[in-house]
């Protein structure tokens, strides 16, 4: 059986990816790999093993194309509403609150918000599949 342990994304400054995914997510760094030419920092929440790992490439100055195959990274959150408020609070600037729905049976509620490196993360409502 697998077990998904963590996604990559790489992203050009540390720092400011570190304090956006503490303040959006609450997530710290469990781990940290200095290298010759790159660092690798994973990040971890309370509530799950699954961690997000930036890649940070030295001497890379520009910011990397996502290209046409990424889709997002998802979080599930207790109160969608309240998240939404902390969000524009905090300055994170994420998008309406939207509510995907079967006919007129709600399949997910959620929004989207933006890393410092062009990332989209939605963050969903627990309901249904999304636990």
């Amino acid at each position: 059986m697998a077990k998904l342990i963590h996604t990559m994304i790489r992203v050009l400054e540390e720092e400011r990816s570190v304090k956006f995914y503490a303040k959006a997510f609450g997530m710290k760094v469990s781990r940290r790999l200095d290298k010759d030419t790159f660092t690798l920092v994973y990040l971890r929440g309370e509530e799950t093993d699954q961690e997000v790992e930036l890649t940070i490439n030295k001497g890379q100055s520009e910011a990397y194309s996502h290209g046409e195959g990424y889709g997002h990274i998802a979080f599930v959150v207790d109160d969608l509403e309240a998240e939404h408020q902390r969000f524009e609070a905090e300055g994170l600037h994420p998008r309406n609150i939207v509510e995907f729905k079967d006919e007129e049976a709600l399949i997910a509620k959620f929004f989207f918000v933006q890393d410092p490196d062009g990332y989209q993360i939605e963050v969903l409502q627990k309901h249904g599949h999304y636990q």
